[in-house]
């Protein structure tokens, strides 16, 4: 039988959440912006199979890094945010949604010569999406941006009590990106969080704790995950690879395994209805985050970062959720 975590209770719950408002966090990785098109579908074009949307509206929500940075404010934590965006009309409109969510602009680099990374979604009757297209320069940065970006991150590391890095593989975590923030923690005494897009998870080598989902996790270190077991051993073939203090997998529909310093078990799934998986990796580094920030331990980093995610899939795209939302799940 697989070894479970320890019991997270409803005291300790509430008092984690209750200490979120203090929590201060540094989120370095890839922002997107991710644009919805709504519209309604009643036939099938006569020039190919395809459904004919008539448009309705459009919707703009933070994806990526920056969704990152909106769930942590959403749960009342303090976040700066650091990336690259392009000189276009989609930076306006994302610096505008990350206003609009109390998140600050202001340690995001423009780079002229990059787009900023849009999404945009075709969205029909009951949320179903029938296409996606993606705008983007997925390119490394030049080495002179990634020494703008690595004095962003020097300038702002001091105040956090912890470091994020969201990789989704557009170009800005870098392997010399990576190697500072690394050195960064360490030098401050604080966790690394990583949530890796890269199979070469040795590119995150020295952070405190990676959180690949199932898919990553199979990909990384070649085994098939099909039980829990397979989970356990997936994690601690990373944990050695990666060189990293710990692994936390995401499972879908059957939860989490955590492998971290000698703790390790499965968290089983909290939603009692998906509506979307979109973002939900971001929520569970978020919450990851923020929870570590405010003294928790990383089981029970984790357990709250389960029942955060069990409340996002519930909901229909990148969202972030409220520290008032989690601690409804702690009665």
């Amino acid at each position: 039988m697989s070894p479970t975590l320890p019991v997270l209770t409803p005291d300790r719950a509430r008092t984690v959440i209750d200490g979120f408002g203090g929590s201060r966090v540094l989120v370095v990785g890839d922002v997107m912006l991710d644009r919805f098109l709504f519209g309604r579908v009643h036939r099938i074009s006569p020039e190919a199979p395809v459904p004919v949307v008539v448009h309705d509206h459009d919707e703009y929500r933070l994806g990526g890094a920056a969704n990152v940075a909106h769930n942590i404010a959403g749960l009342g934590g303090a976040v700066t945010l650091i990336g690259v965006i392009g000189e276009d009309d989609e930076a306006q409109m994302l610096t505008a949604e990350l206003a609009a969510r109390g998140v600050a602009a202001n340690a995001l680099l423009t780079v002229p010569d990059r787009r900023t990374t849009t999404k945009l979604r075709v969205v029909t009757n009951r949320n179903q999406q029938v296409a996606r297209v993606d705008y983007e320069s997925d390119g490394d940065l030049t080495t002179e941006i990634e020494d703008a970006l690595m004095a962003v991150i020097d300038q702002y590391a001091a105040d956090a009590r912890v470091l994020v890095a969201s990789d989704y593989h557009k170009g800005v975590v870098t392997r010399r990106v990576m190697a500072h923030m690394v050195a960064t923690a360490h030098q401050h005494g604080v966790p690394l969080l990583v949530d890796p897009k890269t199979p070469q998870l040795d590119v995150y080598r020295g952070a405190s704790l990676v959180t690949p989902n199932q898919l990553e996790a199979e990909t990384a270190s070649g085994r098939r995950i099909r039980t829990l077991d397979d989970a356990r051993e997936a994690a601690r073939t990373l944990t050695a690879a990666a060189g990293v203090d710990g692994v936390l997998i995401t499972l879908g529909e059957r939860g989490m395994w955590l492998s971290h310093d000698g703790v390790e078990g499965a968290l089983g799934a909290t939603a009692r209805e998906v509506s979307d998986v979109t973002g939900a990796g971001d929520t569970v580094l978020a919450t990851l985050a923020v929870a570590l920030a405010a003294g928790a331990t990383p089981a029970e980093a984790a357990s709250l970062a389960n029942e955060a995610a069990g409340i996002v899939v519930g909901k229909f795209g990148a969202v972030a959720i409220t520290a008032s939302e989690l601690r409804a799940q702690y009665p």
